[in-house]
C-alpha cells in the first residue's frame, strides 16, 4: 500500500539495473497518484542498462552513434546517457504541497536544489562540484579543464515531478562518446573512480539520501 501524501518521502532502491520503459511507467503511474492525494512523495535510486536518452531541445546532430538503444523522453535537457556504474536519482515530489504560502511553485528553485542536492553529495566525498552559467549540470575543475560529473533533467506533469539526478560513480566513460552530452561541445565527462574515490554505489546512496534531507527537507 502506498504511503499516505503527508508522510515522509519513500526510499525505493534497486540493485539490478532497471529497463528504462518500466523506469518511465513506474514514475508516471506513481506521480498520477501523488497528484491524485493518492501516494506519498518518492525518490527511486537504480541504474540503468547503457542507453541514450533525448530531452524535449535534443538536436539530431548531437547523436553522433547510436550505439545503444534512443529513448525520446518528455524530460527537459538534451541528449545524455545511462548506465551501469552511474547512479539515477528519479524524484517524484509534490511542487504544490512544497511551495510555501502566498506563493505558487517554483519550478526553476527546484532545478536549483536538484543542483544543489548533487553538490550536496559530492561534497561528502570532498568534491567540489560547481554549477556553470548556460551549461546544465554539475562540473568540477581538473587543473586547467572543467569535466560534467553529474546530470539533471525534470519533467512537471500536475504539479509533480518525473525524471531527476544522474552522478557518474563509476561509469564507462567512452559510452559519452556516442553522443554531444547535454549539447555541450569542447568539455569531458569525468566519475568520482576517476576522480581517484572509489565509492560503492551504497557509499554514493548514503550520501544521496543525506544531501537530500539537508535540501529537501
Amino acid at each position: 500500500m502506498d504511503a499516505p501524501v503527508n508522510s515522509p518521502v519513500e526510499w525505493k532502491i534497486s540493485d539490478q539495473p532497471v529497463a528504462y520503459p518500466e523506469a518511465l511507467a513506474h514514475m508516471e503511474a506513481r506521480a498520477a497518484a501523488i497528484a491524485e492525494g493518492q501516494a506519498g512523495e518518492q525518490v527511486w535510486l537504480l541504474e540503468h542498462p547503457p542507453i541514450y536518452t533525448a530531452g524535449t531541445s535534443a538536436q539530431d546532430s548531437d547523436l553522433i552513434e547510436a550505439r545503444f538503444p534512443v529513448y525520446r523522453t518528455g524530460r527537459g535537457g538534451q541528449f545524455t546517457y545511462h548506465g551501469p556504474g552511474q547512479r539515477v536519482g528519479y524524484a517524484m515530489l509534490d511542487l504544490k504541497r512544497r511551495s510555501s504560502k502566498g506563493s505558487g511553485p517554483d519550478v526553476r528553485a527546484y532545478v536549483r536544489d536538484l543542483e544543489q542536492w548533487l553538490i550536496e553529495t559530492l561534497a561528502a566525498f570532498n568534491v567540489t562540484g560547481e554549477r556553470r552559467e548556460g551549461r546544465v549540470g554539475i562540473w568540477v575543475r581538473r587543473g586547467d579543464r572543467e569535466d560534467k560529473i553529474a546530470a539533471l533533467g525534470v519533467r512537471i506533469k500536475r504539479w509533480v515531478t518525473l525524471h531527476g539526478v544522474a552522478l557518474n560513480v563509476e561509469p564507462d566513460l567512452s559510452h559519452f562518446a556516442g553522443i554531444v552530452p547535454c549539447g555541450i561541445r569542447g568539455h569531458g565527462v569525468t566519475s568520482l573512480a576517476q576522480l581517484g574515490i572509489p565509492a560503492t554505489m551504497a557509499d554514493v546512496d548514503v550520501a544521496l539520501k543525506l544531501g537530500f534531507k539537508k535540501i529537501f527537507g
